[in-house]
């Protein structure tokens, strides 16, 4: 026991001379306070990583339909989607490749080339002139954008661990103010020689490419990012020797202590929920935790997808008629209302209610809100603006606190070494379903549309029906023993 107390009490204060990683874990023993200004820099990273995604959502409408792809005003919703998910089709096939990376050569590297990818192919999808030129735009973004499962890494490995919710929430606050943030830019600025005919003529570039505006400011951004990414701290163990007479690696200290911790005191795998040695594939915790974030990452995005196109389609198949700047006032005020949810009152519930408890009552109360769009949508003026304003901040607030919660677990699940390469497998099945849910929305709010006469769920009844029961698998899937959670 006392050979394993005296590894334990080396392993705290070993620390190699330039390597990164225990530069940060000596902050962390030594510093209690939350590393707000590494965490602000991330969360502009991926602020960054998430404008692209969304921006398109209030325009893609009549970018679609300026193509003239789409034989019917029906059918626009269904070539729509397939832009949609050309960007997540990407990251699916890349996420887990890009975590490898990061786990060898560093979370820094793979940052930058990411926030590169933004900069050079969302301005190439802005000068699109056709329906594949957009589609392959999408698609090489979402392929060389690897950035957000080494992010979530890097804050998982920069904060102590009574402070994962804030980081986790610096995460997804950021995200879904990007996809908050995205739309607005997008609904403002797109169509400029139409909407601001004063300041750009028909002729003029952005006349020419009307989608170009609201991509180069996001690509001007994040160039900007791009340059300041340079300054950020590296968090991955990098010991140039091991070999070193009477000195042993970290990797090596902390197995030691490990095993030695085991053998005297007892402490199964079982218990500890996790076995590093194994396959991340046979990591129940981490496996669980994925598919439950699959799932509501699937309601998420066929949810961003169908509720712009229905806010913007016409009221005569069920639509809002609203205008894209309208869309993108309303999905600001929620980015507003997700900011301060996020930065204030989620840490202290899952402080007090844990991860698995917080996504559970979470996703139990996003079914009625959902439910409730298509009653919205039978009212108008005033009424209409403060029910819809109102749904939407809440909505969305409650996905937050369910994606930073899964965040939580899936990073708690695996030891530094595996954490680059878990979030890429967690990213590469998101984006899998995030791929099937744009086009499986726009689909179903197009056949939604023309079910106007119907006596059992007519028009978007059905849509936002449909969306509540992949709600309520999701729900279901956070039950007890499907849902593991690993105890430290």
């Amino acid at each position: 026991m006392e050979d394993g107390q005296s590894k334990i009490h080396l392993l705290e204060k070993v620390y190699y001379e330039g390597c990164p990683g225990c530069k940060i874990e000596k902050r962390k023993d030594t510093q209690e306070e939350i590393p707000w200004k590494t965490l602000i820099s991330i969360w502009i990273i991926v602020l960054c990583n998430a404008l692209p995604i969304s921006s398109l959502f209030p325009f893609l409408y009549f970018m679609i339909r300026d193509f003239h792809i789409a034989e019917r005003e029906e059918d626009v919703g269904y070539y729509a989607g397939f832009v949609g998910s050309a960007f997540m089709l990407g990251r699916a096939l890349t996420s887990i490749f890009w975590g490898m990376l990061a786990d060898r050569y560093g979370r820094k590297p793979i940052i930058i080339i990411g926030t590169i990818a933004v900069v050079i192919f969302n301005t190439m999808f802005g000068l699109s002139v056709n329906f594949w030129m957009a589609i392959s735009a999408r698609f090489l973004l979402g392929s060389l954008c690897g950035l957000l499962g080494p992010a979530k890494a890097y804050i998982s490995e920069i904060c102590r661990e009574e402070h994962q919710a804030v980081g986790m929430s610096m995460i997804t606050s950021a995200w879904g103010i990007g996809l908050i943030i995205g739309p607005a830019l997008g609904g403002l600025l797109a169509q400029p020689a139409e909407k601001y005919p004063h300041i750009f003529s028909k002729e003029s570039l952005f006349g020419r490419f009307p989608y170009l505006l609201p991509c180069l400011f996001i690509s001007i951004f994040a160039t900007i990012v791009t340059i300041s990414a340079f300054w950020l701290p590296e968090s991955l163990h990098m010991h140039k020797s091991k070999n070193t007479p009477g000195d042993e690696s970290y990797e090596e200290l902390e197995a030691a202590s490990r095993k030695t911790c085991e053998e005297s005191i007892g402490i199964e795998d079982k218990e500890r929920g996790v076995n590093p040695e194994k396959s991340l594939y046979k990591n129940w915790p981490l496996i669980s935790s994925i598919i439950v974030y699959c799932v509501f990452s699937l309601h998420d995005m066929a949810y961003t997808e169908i509720f712009s196109l229905w806010a913007v389609s016409p009221r005569k198949i069920g639509g809002l008629s609203y205008s894209s700047e309208a869309v993108g006032v309303i999905l600001s005020i929620t980015g507003f209302g997700m900011l301060i949810n996020q930065l204030f009152l989620y840490p202290s519930f899952s402080r007090y209610l844990g991860p698995v408890m917080v996504t559970r009552i979470c996703g139990v109360l996003a079914i009625p809100v959902l439910q409730s769009y298509p009653f919205i949508a039978l009212l108008s003026g005033l009424s209409l603006s403060i029910l819809l304003n109102s749904a939407s901040a809440i909505k969305n607030c409650l996905s937050m606190c369910i994606i930073t919660s899964t965040f939580i677990l899936q990073n708690r699940a695996v030891e530094q070494h595996q954490r680059g390469a878990a979030n890429g497998i967690s990213m590469t099945f998101m984006s899998l379903f995030k791929a099937i849910g744009p086009a499986c929305g726009g689909a179903l709010l197009s056949w939604s549309e023309t079910r106007q006469d119907v006596a059992f769920l007519p028009s978007t009844h059905m849509v936002f029906t449909l969306l509540n029961v992949v709600e309520i698998v999701g729900v279901l899937l956070t039950l007890k023993p499907f849902l593991v959670e690993r105890k430290n």
